[in-house]
């Protein structure tokens, strides 16, 4: 497959290093995995992907790389409720930037939209001031998940 997942920049040496880590052929393999499938993977799925091509590949290296990539701000984990955590770009090279996600609960395919973010990031800012101030609560972050059916499995 060649990049769908915007302009990715194969060269995250520098971040790990200005990080006092190293870009291990494990780490670089799931970074190139992400980009060629455009992420949405579950740790599971990129370990059977990555098993032919590297096989003393483990899955508990999977999860530790998965785990680092997140800490580093480079992969965003989130979870569609189908209880696997999955993965995709952050912010930055190779990520979509600020989005949301449409769940088809059919066939489990998982869209990326950006149309409408403007008036969502408007209605949820307001939402999230909102609720701060009447449970005195922190908010971090949130996810916006659409469910319902693809064009395919309406059919």
């Amino acid at each position: 497959m060649g990049r769908c997942c915007g302009d990715y920049d194969n060269n995250w040496h520098g971040r790990f290093r200005c990080c006092g880590r190293r870009m291990t052929q494990p780490r670089q393999l799931i970074l190139d995995y992400l980009r060629d499938h455009c992420g949405h993977l579950s740790a599971e799925e990129i370990f059977n992907g990555l098993r032919g091509r590297l096989p003393s590949l483990a899955v508990t290296t999977v999860y530790r790389t998965l785990e680092t990539l997140t800490e580093l701000g480079i992969l965003s984990r989130f979870s569609v409720g189908d209880g696997k955590a999955r993965y995709e770009f952050a912010e930055g090279p190779g990520g979509l930037g600020h989005h949301h996600h449409l769940v088809c609960t059919g066939c489990g395919r998982i869209i990326d939209y950006t149309e409408f973010i403007n008036e969502e990031t408007e209605l949820l800012k307001n939402t999230e001031e909102g609720l701060s101030k009447k449970y005195n609560f922190q908010i971090r972050s949130h996810q916006l998940y659409f469910y319902g059916l693809c064009d395919k499995c309406r059919k």
